[in-house]
């Protein structure tokens, strides 16, 4: 490529990685430069990554080699760790000098973390559409990164508002450019059923022909959640389906009415209300449709996690909520996985191992730590991404308001009084969807707030400032207009011009 060399920098990268040394001088990406790794390795999808994302600007081809030869020039180079413990489950580290990349990861997912981090590294013009007559370069300097919490998500609620397999795999990308590793899909609710259950059909069929507001609704057949799972997982994230039950579960009902115990269906529902559904919990029939949703469930995704919702079961009698939601919860474990709930489900005898999400409540939340289960943090005044940024804007208000300040200045750690820091497993966003119809209106509601959350589940909190984020994110400006993404002049940011 000819004109002129565009530089990259350290200086804005989020999350902020565990440490950062820089050299002296760029590494310039040419029509010479390879990537050298082994064929067949973890590394694959994070070349694949790589490729794809500084091709489309730079028309860069980065052919891969199994072995460097004499005759290419710099290279990009991904190999293992010396020590297989050092970096850890999903860490990395960036070595890059005037004559190459060295690129460690133990892991899958560290490599693909590794190269998010070199895209970032790079100025933006090197990922946007088309970077016109110009070279880029990297910085030289070495980057040793590793996440603080496991468990990094967003949760995109599918079932108010149907969203379709591309509009789910943008959103993928989004998560992953920030080192977000779970995405949560809410597959169920009062509005409309989301997934394919060859075993009852018409949960789809029917329950799937609904929306808020009366839209046409939709449903994903199998090979098409097949499809988003296999996707996230190339970038690092791992899909963890929700079935919201006992509550929210109208499109159910409406499709199967034997779950009603006494076989009759209610209308199709196109409001915003909740609490007012229930599953008949005390008949057998509703267990044996469970068992077949979770078999379905179980078999299309290989992540290790199940969500059975249990949150605003306002229509089911306290004792039956207890005895579905222990029930309900060992089927999923029966089935091989990981059963996970709204922080509710803390009312009730869980099996070893499961996870509550907070949202609301602490008292329920620390109820189900109490009861052995780790949690993964969704306080609605801190990661509701649905919520008004500011008074009177576009979202819902119920929880007040929820600025990128708002998301990025607590510590999970001391969020919850008597729950040590070890029970959390990380934080999550969710994204409800009564208001939001495109996908214009998820990045708004989602960028900058999502990145602010990524580097509270990343980055250890002596490392994380207020006012050095707000700084480092306006730059990531650029980056998403030239990408297209839609996003939100949160007030407490410096925005460019």
């Amino acid at each position: 490529m000819t004109g002129t060399v565009v530089a990259g920098s350290f200086a804005s990268l989020v999350p902020t990685p565990t440490s950062v040394e820089p050299g002296t001088g760029t590494l310039v990406l040419g029509s010479d430069t390879v990537v050298v790794a082994p064929s067949g390795g973890r590394a694959d999808d994070a070349i694949a990554l790589l490729r794809t994302a500084v091709g489309a600007s730079s028309g860069l081809d980065l052919p891969v080699r199994t072995e460097r030869d004499v005759a290419d020039g710099p290279s990009i180079t991904f190999v293992g760790p010396a020590d297989p413990d050092a970096l850890g489950e999903e860490g990395y580290e960036l070595s890059i000098t005037n004559d190459g990349v060295e690129v460690r990861a133990g892991s899958h997912d560290g490599f693909v973390w590794a190269v998010q981090t070199l895209l970032q590294a790079l100025p933006a013009e090197a990922v946007g559409p088309s970077g016109g007559e110009r070279s880029f370069a990297l910085p030289v300097g070495v980057v040793r990164d590793a996440p603080r919490y496991p468990w990094r998500g967003a949760m995109l609620d599918v079932a108010r508002h149907f969203f379709g397999p591309d509009d789910v795999e943008a959103f993928v990308d989004l998560l992953s450019a920030y080192k977000l590793n779970r995405l949560h899909l809410h597959l169920s609710d009062d509005q409309g059923w989301r997934i394919e259950i060859r075993a009852h059909p018409e949960l789809a069929e029917v329950g799937g022909a609904s929306a808020v507001g009366g839209g046409p609704g939709g449903s994903f057949i199998q090979e098409q959640y097949r499809g988003i799972v296999e996707y996230a997982r190339r970038r690092g994230v791992t899909v963890v389906p929700e079935i919201d039950t006992p509550g929210h579960t109208n499109a159910a009902l409406h499709a199967v009415p034997a779950l009603n115990g006494d076989g009759s269906a209610p209308e199709a529902y196109r409001g915003v209300r909740v609490g007012f559904s229930s599953l008949c919990v005390t008949d057998e029939f509703t267990f044996e449709w469970w068992d077949d949703v979770v078999r379905e469930l179980a078999a299309l995704t290989p992540g290790r996690w199940i969500h059975l919702g249990g949150d605003e079961s306002n229509a089911t009698e306290h004792e039956d909520y207890r005895r579905y939601v222990a029930r309900a919860s060992r089927i999923v474990v029966d089935h091989g996985k990981v059963p996970i709930g709204w922080e509710e489900i803390g009312a009730a005898d869980l099996p070893d191992g499961t996870i509550a999400q907070h949202w609301l409540d602490p008292a329920k939340a620390v109820a189900a730590a109490g009861r052995g289960a780790s949690l993964v943090l969704s306080p609605a005044s801190h990661t509701y991404l649905d919520i008004c940024h500011v008074e009177g804007g576009p979202g819902n208000p119920w929880a007040g308001t929820v600025s990128a300040r708002d998301v990025y200045d607590w510590d999970p750690a001391t969020l919850l009084d008597g729950v040590p820091d070890e029970q959390v497993l990380g934080v999550e966003g969710p994204l409800w969807t009564e208001l939001v119809e495109d996908r214009a209106t998820i990045q708004e509601r989602t960028i900058p707030r999502l990145p602010a959350l990524a580097e509270v589940g990343w980055s250890e909190q002596s490392a994380r400032c207020w006012d050095e984020f707000r700084a480092r994110i306006s730059v990531h400006a650029e980056r998403w207009d030239l990408l297209h993404w839609a996003w939100t002049r949160d007030a407490g940011i410096d925005w460019p011009p």
